[in-house]
């Protein structure tokens, strides 16, 4: 048996990033043995990690990442902003971009995760943080603008055909400042519509006001809404005396889908 020197424990917590503790118990119980530790450790670590699975993520990065054939944009969580800042945490999340740029596959999303799932485990033990990829979205094509607010708001929008690169980043910054869900007010599903227009009417019928007058309140509301929720329906946040669809218009672009991640948005669902 190796005498478990104070080097030796360094040198396995240099190619573990383990603590000090779990690298000196480890070392006791292989009796010395470096390989073996790492192993003990590996199993420690991974036990450590399914143990904090259920904390609550709701801190972390966006990461945006592109080449010459996709863009891809990730979300990253942790438990606090402390975290989201180490220099561990940020490499693990440009490498999951670096990959995702790379995949050749139409499951990328659930590929990436299974990919990452054991470099995930050993963050987890070495950052002592519950840390999940939230979620990942990869468009395929070169015509597309991204757009990234401090690490905390990303905005990928996809056209059809090469456009003006400055209207298209403003569009971007639009999206992440105005949250839109939907691109244009007749693509917001029907459910979400007749939920709404539910509500709506019931606020409206408590004014006791005649029923054409509640049609009228009810419809013009529901207007109001479908505007909100669609990015063509919102006023331009550049240029607030037009709406985004009539700007796409006058500018001849072809706005194909978006996308739009902002932390912690999901965390509750």
């Amino acid at each position: 048996m190796k005498k478990i020197t104070a080097l030796l424990v360094k040198k396995l917590r240099i190619q573990t990033g383990s603590g000090i503790l779990d690298c000196k118990k480890a070392l006791i119980e292989t009796q010395g043995d470096i390989e073996k530790s790492v192993d003990v450790l590996r199993k420690l670590g991974r036990a450590k990690a399914k143990q904090k699975q259920s904390f609550f993520t709701s801190h972390g990065v966006i990461f945006i990442g592109a080449n010459n054939k996709c863009t891809a944009m990730v979300e990253l969580n942790c438990e606090t902003d402390f975290v989201s800042k180490e220099d561990s945490f940020l490499s693990f999340g440009n490498n999951i971009i670096h990959r995702a740029i790379t995949l050749q596959t139409n499951d990328d999303s659930s590929l990436l995760k299974t990919l990452f799932e054991e470099e995930k485990m050993y963050l987890v033990s070495k950052l002592s943080e519950n840390i999940i990829i939230r979620r990942i979205v990869i468009l395929h094509g070169t015509n597309i603008t991204s757009y990234l607010h401090h690490n905390r708001i990303g905005v990928l929008v996809k056209t059809t055909s090469q456009s003006n690169q400055t209207l298209m980043k403003n569009i971007a910054m639009h999206i992440a400042s105005s949250k839109p869900e939907y691109l244009r007010p007749d693509l917001i599903p029907s459910s979400v519509i007749e939920r709404e227009y539910k509500i709506q009417l019931e606020l409206a019928m408590q004014s006791n006001k005649p029923e054409s007058i509640v049609e009228k309140i009810v419809k013009g509301r529901m207007i109001k809404f479908s505007n909100e929720k669609s990015l063509f329906g919102q006023s331009f946040v550049f240029d607030p005396q037009k709406t985004v669809g009539e700007i796409v218009i006058e500018n001849n672009i072809d706005i194909a889908s978006f996308v739009r991640f902002e932390v912690g948005e999901l965390a509750c669902k």
